[in-house]
């Protein structure tokens, strides 16, 4: 059963869905943190009947500025409001009576496992934490496209930043485009791989606001890994076309309590047959480990 609801962050809200496995609560939970730009309606819901099967409750959540949930100026992306969304979401699902507020786990796709891993550093309560195709540095990813590449979003930066002072309609620029076009993601394949987590007649709104690229110029989650207490399942690709897959490995080996587990797949294909079967059947068998056992042996 999923029930759709809000909950606060900052001055707006987020668009939420707590999906409840069958059986009384409360219940283990884990809260869902998308990618870049993404919205909920992107293949999150697979996520949630997988998880919601196996005994786990799910709360999954639009970042304010996107999707379902409030916020202006659209598109824009900030780490900051991110990351108080995160926080909004972990304590809606500490709120929630039908969720164990002494259960719960952080679980991050792509540019979310940058939130996830700088929450986890923060939140020391929480029991797990899980990242698939991780992107752990925005510089990482908009730099590997090189410096010409990058030079391109200085007159749409510049412009976006003085129409925000002024209180100005805001300045876009595509998210992510083919190899050559003027857009923050380029690399080979990255356009087609997002259209195929985009389900059919959903229009997914690829623009950002200029400015939004500065953001994630210096932000660089990796940095939080040693701070990261809990335990952490790092799914990474052998394939990862968006980012060095070396960074993956580099935080598995920083976080004191990390397991690495590397996948036949790219950036795009773990969320598709056969490799998504696989990576959501070792995620399920370390949250179930760490979210449902322990509960059960402390009850015993």
């Amino acid at each position: 059963m999923t029930i759709r609801t809000t909950f606060p962050s900052g001055r707006d809200h987020c668009a939420a869905w707590l999906t409840l496995p069958e059986g009384a609560g409360p219940h283990p939970t884990v809260v869902l943190v998308h990618g870049g730009g993404a919205t909920h309606e992107m293949m999150l819901g697979q996520y949630e009947n997988w998880f919601a099967r196996a005994g786990l409750a799910v709360v999954a959540f639009d970042f304010r500025h996107l999707g379902e949930s409030g916020g202006e100026p659209r598109q824009l992306v900030d780490q900051r409001r991110y990351a108080e969304d995160v926080d909004a979401a972990l304590a809606f699902a500490r709120s929630r009576p039908e969720l164990d507020p002494g259960r719960i786990a952080l679980w991050g796709t792509s540019f979310g496992a940058s939130h996830v891993l700088a929450a986890a550093a923060r939140h020391r309560d929480l029991r797990a934490a899980v990242v698939q195709c991780p992107v752990f540095s925005g510089r990482a990813i908009v730099s590997r496209a090189g410096v010409g590449h990058l030079l391109r979003f200085t007159p749409p930066i510049a412009s976006d930043l003085v129409r925000a002072a002024l209180g100005l309609p805001r300045r876009y620029v595509p998210l992510v485009g083919k190899p050559g076009d003027r857009a923050f993601v380029t690399q080979p394949g990255a356009l087609e791989g997002w259209q195929s987590v985009t389900p059919p007649g959903y229009r997914f709104d690829n623009r950002i606001t200029a400015a939004s690229g500065l953001g994630m110029l210096f932000y660089n989650a990796a940095s939080a890994a040693s701070r990261v207490r809990c335990p952490l399942l790092v799914c990474a690709c052998e394939r990862e076309n968006l980012i060095d897959p070396a960074i993956a490995g580099r935080v598995a080996a920083t976080a004191p309590r990390a397991v690495l587990k590397r996948y036949d797949a790219d950036h795009f294909t773990v969320y598709h047959p056969p490799v998504v079967e696989q990576i959501v059947a070792d995620q399920i068998a370390f949250l179930t480990e760490h979210l449902v056992r322990p509960a059960t042996a402390h009850s015993s």
